[in-house]
Parts: C-alpha cells; structure tokens; sequence
C-alpha cells in the first residue's frame, strides 16, 4: 500500500472509531478520533499534491473541529468563524481549477437556503440569527460552488450543506434524531473526504499533478 492510500485508510479508520464512540457515548474517544480527522485528511491531500488552499480549507476545518469540542457560546461562533473561513477557501478554490457551475441546481440551493433560515430562526438565540444566517448564506455558496469539481465534489458540498443543518437543528432545539453526533460527524467526515477526492480528481484531469498546484 502507497504512503497516500495508506493515509486515506487511516482516516477512514479513524472516522469508523468517531462514529463507533459515538454510537457508545464514549467522549474521551471522540474527542481524540475527531482531533485527528482533518490532520490526516490534509496530509493524504498533501501527499497527492494538493494546492495550499485546500490543505487550508481543511485546517480551517480542523480549527472548528476543535472548537465545536466545547459547548460554550464563544466556543461555537469562534467554531462557526473558522468553518467560515474554510468556505472561503474551497471558494477560491472552485474559481480558480473548477469549470461551469450546474446551473440547473441553482434554485435549489437557494430555496434550501431561504426555507432553512425561516425555519431556524424563531427558534435560534437572538444574539445567534444574525451568525447563523450569514454563515448559512456562505455554506450555500460553498454547497453549490463545489459541483464546479464535478459528482464528487458537489455531494460533498450537499453533506456539508446536511451536515451543518443537523448541527443548526440542535442550537434551534429542534427535535432531533437518536445519536444526532454520530448523523453530524457521517455526513462531516464525507463531505470532507468527497470535497478533497473532487478536487483531486478534478486537478489531475487537469494535467495538475504533483507539486505544481502545491504552489497555489
């Protein structure tokens, strides 16, 4: 097994451990399988090449995994500002290596948008609608910006889209599924990993190979 595939494996293997701990309510092993997520997801992205502002997009990912560790309010915006970065990232980064949007999905994305928020909102601290609501705003953009990568990469968008409503749902005291972590850390760890297998994809179709797009 090669040094990237190996890599990727060891994500896999521990993103199985995340979820099994929080099938078992095991905290402790949460947190340190969550912790090692997106640092291994970025070295597998490294090892193959991949330009800085993926590997950004993903410690920016890792910062707010992090953060959503603790359940203080600070904790949480400081969480939601560095996701926010990330977005910003992957943004870039689908301008810059990614072709025509799907067009077609636009209104899609936007009525999810606008219906999730009206939703959310009577339910959401007053201090938290305005945050939510801009974050929800930049994690469309993100959802729909990703299917410029093509199949993967835009399902990877639509989970992290998923991913972050289930999240919204709990801060709105919706009512939520049995293990609602364990929904959240799935469609999270896929996202991820489906965002940087695109782009991957995407860039070596490209002829972008190696160390170039590292440079980027």
């Amino acid at each position: 097994m090669t040094l990237p595939r190996a890599t990727l494996a060891a994500f896999l293997l521990t993103l199985a451990a995340d979820l099994a701990a929080l099938a078992a309510d095991l905290d402790a092993g949460h947190t340190v399988a969550k912790a090692l997520l997106m640092p291994l997801l970025a070295a597998y992205a490294r090892l193959c090449g991949a330009p800085r502002l993926l590997l950004a997009a993903l410690l920016f990912g890792w910062g707010g995994d992090l953060l959503l560790l603790s359940e203080a309010e600070p904790a949480f915006l400081a969480g939601m500002a560095s996701f926010a970065g990330g977005h910003v990232c992957y943004l870039v980064l689908f301008a810059r290596y990614g072709t025509a949007r799907a067009r077609g999905l636009l209104p899609g994305y936007v009525t999810a948008l606008a219906v999730t928020v009206a939703l959310l909102w009577p339910g959401l601290p007053a201090d938290l609608r305005a945050p939510v609501a801009g974050y929800s705003l930049l994690l469309t953009a993100m959802a729909y910006g990703a299917t410029r990568l093509g199949p993967l990469a835009a399902t990877g968008g639509a989970l992290f889209l998923l991913s972050d409503t289930l999240i919204a749902t709990g801060v709105a005291d919706w009512p939520q599924l049995p293990a609602p972590d364990l929904w959240v850390m799935l469609t999270y760890g896929a996202a991820q990993a489906l965002l940087v297998l695109g782009a991957l994809t995407t860039l070596t179709k490209g002829g972008a190979r190696a160390s170039l797009p590292a440079t980027a």
